[in-house]
């Protein structure tokens, strides 16, 4: 007995000697496994999609992506006026965040936010008709939308805080002044166009104030509407957090080291005398005690 060539089993010495093999003696794959790499035919019932069949749908899966992060996560606007400046230009692109919101984060002094008109703050402002690839676009988040009533501006108080800026003097928050150097538009004073103040910030409220304060219509001109010129939380987009475009101005939006002073927080500040008072009950009802004991006995 011999061994196989190709079974590696035990055959019979008088096997057949004709080759009933293609010519050359190549192997026959298994019927319906062609090689794919070598072109064979492709099992019946498995045919592949062309490319155009498949781009309608790699493009609505992609649209939906953006729609989804627009809607959740960040989305882009455009910078229409001068009352960011030198922070933010007319022209530039920014990021804002949305997805913070979602759990629960408010607003924080210092930060630039995206929020919509409360109202009566923008009812003379003429907004450009945007032709239907630009509305597009910008539904799906990649423009900014030019039709949506939007301002950016700094947070300067929050809800509980006391704001307020006298004439020639600074912006103090809780009685904190603020210094404003690093943000403010150079040449700028923090609020002699309009002094105002004091002004106790509502609970669930933002105060809000452009970094080009002579060139700014911020809370401190929409003061005798409902919430004296503050803005709900719930007004607010998000937080911008960079400067995406053009490429040659890319930054961060960092919160300014002045927000982060000890004692600018409202409740930070009542915290000693708060402190006070809770150790003086404790004194208070002892000597009461001993008093009342005295007369007793006496």
């Amino acid at each position: 007995m011999a061994v196989g060539a190709r079974s590696g089993h035990d055959e019979p010495e008088d096997r057949p000697e004709r080759d009933e093999s293609p010519a050359g003696g190549a192997a026959v794959p298994p019927e319906g496994e062609g090689d794919a790499a070598g072109g064979g035919t492709p099992p019946k019932g498995k045919k592949q999609r062309s490319f155009w069949v498949e781009l309608p749908l790699l493009v609505g899966i992609a649209l939906i992506l953006a729609l989804l992060i627009k809607t959740f996560l960040v989305q882009a606007f455009s910078i229409p006026s001068d009352s960011m400046q030198n922070t933010l230009q007319r022209g530039d692109r920014v990021l804002v965040d949305k997805l913070t919101p979602w759990f629960g984060s408010e607003p924080e002094r210092g930060e630039v936010v995206v929020f919509h008109d409360p109202g009566g703050w923008l009812e003379d402002t003429v907004t450009p008709e945007p032709n239907a690839v630009q509305k597009f676009l910008s539904f799906i988040g990649l423009m900014p939308s030019s039709e949506e009533k939007d301002l950016i501006k700094r947070v300067i108080a929050v809800g509980g805080d006391t704001v307020e800026c006298k004439e020639n003097g600074p912006v103090t928050v809780n009685g904190k002044s603020l210094d404003e150097k690093s943000f403010i538009f150079p040449g700028n004073t923090p609020c002699n166009d309009k002094p105002f103040g004091p002004i106790k910030v509502p609970e669930g409220r933002i105060f809000v104030m452009g970094d080009h304060r002579q060139n700014s219509l911020d809370s401190r001109y929409h003061q005798e509407l409902p919430g004296q010129g503050t803005v709900s939380n719930d007004e607010v987009v998000g937080r911008a957090i960079v400067v995406a475009w053009p490429v040659g101005r890319w930054a961060t939006l960092p919160v300014p080291d002045t927000f982060d002073q000890p004692g600018l927080n409202a409740a930070a500040a009542m915290a000693p005398a708060a402190l006070g008072v809770a150790g003086a009950v404790p004194l208070v009802l002892w000597r009461r005690r001993r008093l009342t004991a005295r007369r007793t006995a006496g």
